[in-house]
Formats: C-alpha cells, sequence, structure tokens
C-alpha cells in the first residue's frame, strides 16, 4: 500500500480551535476564589453533509466550519457570521440549501440559511420562535421539515413538525427517555461503573444515576425513521449512540436492542457518542461522532469518523473494531468491515527524550492511552522524543498526537473583540497556532530519515498521520517539536508507528463468557504468545457481532452495555504486529 492510496486515522488531524475556559472550578478547589484557568483545544458534536459534492462539518465551539472534497484532507473556515458559542451546531440540506442551528436552551435560537458556505453568505431567516438545545433538522420526502432536540438528564428528547417560517406546527412530542434498568450502555459512569474515576466528575457525574440523553440525528432509511442519540455523559470513555426507529417522524418509536450502534469505550482516544449518520458520493455510510480527552476540561475532545450502514435486516451497525487504527478510504463502494491494513507497532516500546516535566515521563507516548502524555522539561525549541521498537521492523505511517500541556499558565487572554462569553467565562482564541513537528526514522539510531519536516511552515497538525511513500525497515522513530501554541512545552500524548512485524498473529484464543445479570456480563480468556491486546466482539446474532471494545493487557471484562431483553454472542480476537487472530463465537449464557 503506497501513499497514493487514501488512508486515515482517528481522531481527524483538525486545526481544532483554542478555548480559554475559566470556570470549571476554582485553583483551590473550593466555591470561591481565583478560578481555574484551562487552554486547551476542543470540537464535538460533529455534525457532517455531503452538500454539492463537497461534505461540510459543523462542530461546536469552533467559530467557523470544516469542509472536504474526501473526507480526507479538510480545511478550516471562519465566519463570524454564525453564533460561535452555541453549542451543537446542526447543518442539514432543506430545499437545496443548507440550513444551521445551535443550542441556546433558554432563548429563543435562530435558524441560518446558505447556498455557498465558502462564500460566507449566511444568512439570519429567523431569529428564532423557541428555545432548544442540541437540535437536528431533518426534511423527509414529501417535503416536511421537522425538528428534534434535548439535552438533559430529567427531560427526554423532543419532536415537532416546523412550518416554512420555523415555528412549531402543534405540541412537540416527547420521543426518547432513559431507561438504565433496560439500557445498561446507558448507566453514568467510567467503563460504565457508576463510581467516579476522578474527583472533578463526582460533582459533574452526580446525575441522581441519569444519564444525558442528547444529541439527536435523524436518517431515513428504506421508509424507516432512525432517530439516534447520544448518552450517557460526553466525558466517559463509554459516550455512545444509540437509536430508536419508527414508520413515521414523530413515531410512534421502538428502541432498537442493537443499541449503541456507535460505541468505543477502549483504546487509544475513547468515545463515540452524539454523532450524525451520513453517506457519501458512491452511497458508503459514515458515523461521524465525539471522542474524549477530557483531562485539561470535561469539554476537551476531538472528532472521529468511522464506517457505517444498514445490514439486510435494517440494523443500522458502526464499525468501530480498531477504530483509532488507519483504515483505507474507498473511491468506490465498499465493505465497512475491511480490517486496518497495518497493526500496531510502537505499544510500550523504550522511550528516551531530551528531557521530561515531572508526572509526565517518555513512557506516556506510548501507552496508547490519549489521556495520558510525555512533556518536554522547559519551552526552549528542539526537544525531542525518540522510540526504540527494539528490532528493525517494517513501518508504513506514524501517528504524532500533540498534548496540551500547562497552557492556562502561559497563554494569553483572548483578544478583545473574539467571541467570549462573561456569564461562562469562556473564549475562543480567533486564529491558529502553528504545532509542528520534525519525523525522522533511523535503523541504527546514527543515521537518520526524514519522512515530516513541518518545521517553519505554520502548519497546524495536532494529530498528524504520516503515510510514508514506501514502507521503510526502521528501529527508530525520533520526533522534534517545532513552534509550539502558545511558545509552549512539547508535550506528545501519542507517538503511534504502524506497519507490519516479523512474527506471525498470536494464535487464537475462546471466550468463556457468562451473564452476571441483565446488563452485564463477565467475558475471560487465555492470555496468547504475542498478541499486543484483545478485541472484544459481541452482538444479538452470532453472524452480527457489531459492538467491540478493545484492551491492553488484560485477560478479562466486565461487559455492563448489555440490553436487559436481549440475547447475545461473544468472540475475543487477539491481535498483535503480525495480525489479527479471530476467536471463536460463543453464546452468552
Amino acid at each position: 500500500m503506497h501513499s497514493s492510496q487514501r488512508v486515515m486515522c482517528n481522531p481527524l488531524d483538525l486545526a481544532y480551535r483554542y478555548q480559554d475556559i475559566r470556570a470549571s472550578g476554582s485553583r483551590d478547589g473550593t466555591d470561591h476564589g481565583e478560578p481555574r484557568r484551562s487552554v486547551h483545544r476542543e470540537a464535538a458534536d460533529p455534525s457532517v453533509v455531503l452538500y454539492r459534492g463537497r461534505f461540510y462539518m459543523f462542530v461546536s465551539m469552533s467559530a467557523g466550519f470544516w469542509h472536504s472534497a474526501d473526507l480526507l484532507r479538510w480545511e478550516y473556515r471562519a465566519t463570524s457570521k454564525l453564533p460561535a458559542l452555541d453549542y451543537a451546531p446542526d447543518v442539514r440540506e432543506i430545499d437545496g440549501a443548507l440550513y444551521i442551528s445551535a443550542s441556546r436552551k433558554e432563548a429563543n435560537c435562530p435558524f441560518f440559511r446558505s447556498v455557498d458556505p465558502l462564500a460566507d453568505d449566511f444568512v439570519e431567516v429567523t431569529p428564532g420562535t423557541f428555545p432548544f438545545w442540541d437540535p437536528n433538522l431533518f426534511q423527509d420526502d414529501d417535503g416536511a421539515v421537522y425538528l428534534y432536540w434535548g439535552c438533559d438528564n430529567k427531560t427526554p428528547l423532543y419532536g415537532v413538525r416546523l412550518s416554512d417560517t420555523f415555528e412549531r406546527i402543534g405540541e412537540p412530542e416527547p420521543l426518547i427517555r432513559a431507561d438504565v434498568a433496560a439500557h445498561g450502555w446507558e448507566q453514568v459512569g467510567e467503563d460504565l461503573a457508576a463510581t467516579p474515576t476522578r474527583p472533578e466528575q463526582d460533582q459533574l457525574l452526580a446525575l441522581q444515576g441519569n444519564p444525558y440523553i442528547e444529541g439527536a440525528w435523524m436518517t431515513k432509511h428504506d421508509g424507516t425513521y432512525y432517530l439516534q442519540y447520544a448518552a450517557p455523559a460526553t466525558q466517559l470513555n463509554t459516550y455512545a449512540d444509540g437509536y430508536y426507529t419508527a414508520p413515521s417522524p414523530l413515531g410512534p418509536f421502538q428502541y432498537s436492542l442493537d443499541s449503541p450502534f456507535s460505541s468505543k469505550p477502549g483504546g487509544f482516544i475513547t468515545g463515540a457518542g452524539h454523532g450524525s449518520t451520513f453517506q457519501d458520493r458512491h452511497g458508503n455510510w459514515w458515523h461521524a461522532s465525539t471522542m474524549r480527552i477530557s483531562v485539561n476540561d470535561d469539554f476537551e475532545r476531538r472528532i472521529g469518523i468511522f464506517p457505517a450502514g444498514f445490514d439486510q435486516d435494517g440494523v443500522l451497525f458502526c464499525n468501530q473494531n480498531f477504530a483509532d487504527h488507519p483504515f483505507v478510504l474507498p473511491d468506490g463502494p465498499f465493505d465497512p468491515w475491511t480490517p486496518p491494513p497495518w497493526m500496531l507497532l510502537s505499544y510500550k516500546a523504550r522511550t528516551t527524550a531530551s528531557s521530561a516535566a515531572p508526572g509526565h515521563t517518555p513512557a506516556s507516548a506510548v501507552d496508547e492511552d490519549i489521556r495520558t502524555w510525555w512533556a518536554a522539561g522547559g519551552r526552549k525549541p528542539g526537544e525531542s522524543l525518540t522510540i526504540d521498537l527494539g528490532v528493525s521492523k517494517t513501518v508504513h505511517a506514524v501517528q504524532v498526537n500533540l498534548a496540551d500541556h500547562g497552557l492556562g499558565d502561559i497563554a494569553p487572554p483572548v483578544p478583545e473583540g473574539a467571541d467570549w462569553n462573561p456569564q461562562f467565562w469562556r473564549g475562543i482564541f480567533p486564529r491558529h497556532q502553528p504545532a509542528e513537528t520534525l519525523v525522522e526514522v533511523s535503523q541504527d539510531g546514527q543515521r537518520w530519515t526524514v519522512v515530516r519536516d513541518h518545521r517553519e511552515t505554520d502548519t497546524d497538525a495536532p494529530h498528524a498521520f504520516i503515510v510514508l511513500d514506501a514502507p521503510l525497515r526502521a528501529r527508530f522513530v525520533r520526533v522534534t517539536g517545532g513552534r509550539i501554541p502558545f511558545d509552549g512545552v512539547f508535550a506528545v500524548s501519542g507517538v503511534r508507528v504502524f506497519g507490519t512485524g516479523d512474527g506471525v498473529a498470536p494464535r487464537p484464543v475462546r471466550a468463556r463468557a457468562g451473564r452476571v445479570d441483565g446488563r452485564t456480563a463477565h467475558i475471560e480468556w487465555d492470555l496468547a504468545t504475542a498478541a499486543t491486546g484483545y478485541n472484544i466482539r459481541y452482538g444479538r446474532h452470532p453472524q452480527k457481532l457489531y459492538h467491540s471494545w478493545l484492551v491492553y493487557e488484560r485477560t478479562s471484562l466486565d461487559l455492563r452495555s448489555l440490553n436487559a431483553d436481549a440475547e447475545y454472542w461473544v468472540a475475543v480476537d487477539a491481535f498483535g504486529e503480525g495480525g489479527i487472530a479471530p476467536g471463536e463465537t460463543v453464546p452468552l449464557m
């Protein structure tokens, strides 16, 4: 596979906008005193449409939008004509134009129209007639327009038909409510366990056991209406999208036991909730969704795109097996279950660095966790991190993920006149910040080959994914910092090397799986030689293992995401540098 073939890797490498947030709790941990300041990138709640041959993506807190001709290369476009600080912007095509709305909750929400977004022709068509949060517009085949909305841990998602002037026709219909007793994946907690994993989560997750039900998105397929929604909370690894179906736009809706259809609780970056489902020009289905970091702030998030589709029985699915590994973007119809072309070579490789900040060792860059990172010991230019793969391997691609380290202490304030909300002490920096790196590989650690040099190019590449022009044999990978946002510390959450090792795939393992209760199963398997980790696949039919949970260095999993009324089957696939060994499918008893 050569660089001429289109390959991408989540999270998307976008010029995510920097936020200035000062309302996330005071520095001394009390309700008084100087507010804690966090400066970090954020993007979430992606709404993607294909319009006139180009993809348009609107995301929260971006003061603009992204566009792409191929889903691979995205270009940011700023605009001052849309409300930058309204959350969860929604974009849909209606009568041949794009219509955009976003969240205000307690104030009437305006609607905007565009026929040429790249010309910045956004026009407000109505200041709004009622308030809402997390909106989604949908136009049916007969021309009727509907709005779905909701974001709360107490109230349901609503739907209503709209008039030509965006007024409600009739009263809103309550459509979706949480049902934690039956839907395991809606439970609040990291790994769907109720106990918060970080002290700062305790306040936010004290939801009386109630998840947030939010992020509506409507898709019509073969005459059936699929109303998608997110739960339980955006800052959790289990943030996911489920769905209900109905024969008409406003119901009656029936819960799908195949929920959640989009879920990524394990791996380098987790979370796959509050998204949008769309088709490309070839008819392939995709799902874009929110992925979490949530370290500097709970709303520190990224965007992922995954192959999706509907099976012959109308089941909506999303392929999130190895969903933060490389995958090939097709130039025609394709099988959405195509496995990754290359495997991870760098997990827990030996690492050295020019310096390191306390608590941020070089090993944090190869532990397959975006929430930990190596940080240089100072802000001087040219700090570097070196990965030793142990032996020479065939390298096809390298992903370099940068982290925001301590920027709240050094970044200037958002300039006067920029997007700033004094009520929430929140602003968006108007200009991009260069995030530049030099990436080299070597066989012996002495003679180096440059594979990408972004230095002095004004490039903003926080998750640079570099596909080599041709595969190279290499043992060492070195990443050197160029210009860093706000002239801060060079910090790397993941140097991820992909290719092929010289060994064989691990031997297959067989799951030992049993139901603990209606929503929970306990799964065990034996350790497999040469396995880097295990991908647990499960589903409601032995040929439809549509859900997955990837783990490293473990031989058991408490799977708490099940629907209480459903039967399940499970398989555990062992994977390593030599490939994937599919496991035998067994029933959950």
